[in-house]
């Protein structure tokens, strides 16, 4: 998961407090994933993702420590090419230059959050 898909994307959250609620805010295309930035700041990134049950993402890394909290439904993600099927209410961390895929099994949605962390000196 990569983060250069919604570079140009408006982030829904922006400098004025805003509370949502992300199971609704959740958006499913048939037969696609449809991908919205809640915040982008001080390398961080947040991408709220729902997946129409089928969809997949192959095998790709990411330069960033990534947390994926999954919001409902369940899916197949796939660590090194090994399984780990999760569910609503189960969060992942991956680190930097991991390779991993996820597959739909049904529809479901996922919160994604990105950390870019500096070198320390």
């Amino acid at each position: 998961m990569d983060d250069s898909s919604c570079m140009a994307e408006q982030p829904l959250f922006t400098n004025e407090p805003k509370v949502i609620s992300l199971i609704n805010e959740a958006q499913y295309a048939p037969n696609g994933i449809v991908s919205r930035t809640l915040f982008r700041a001080n390398g961080t990134r947040q991408v709220l993702f729902g997946f129409a049950e089928g969809q997949e993402l192959t095998e790709h890394t990411s330069p960033h420590h990534a947390l994926v909290q999954i919001l409902s439904g369940s899916c197949e993600f796939f660590l090194k090419g090994e399984p780990r099927t999760l569910r609503a209410g189960d969060q992942l961390y991956m680190p930097p230059g991991l390779p991993h895929a996820v597959q739909a099994k049904e529809a479901f949605s996922m919160l994604l959050t990105l950390v870019t962390v500096s070198p320390q000196s």
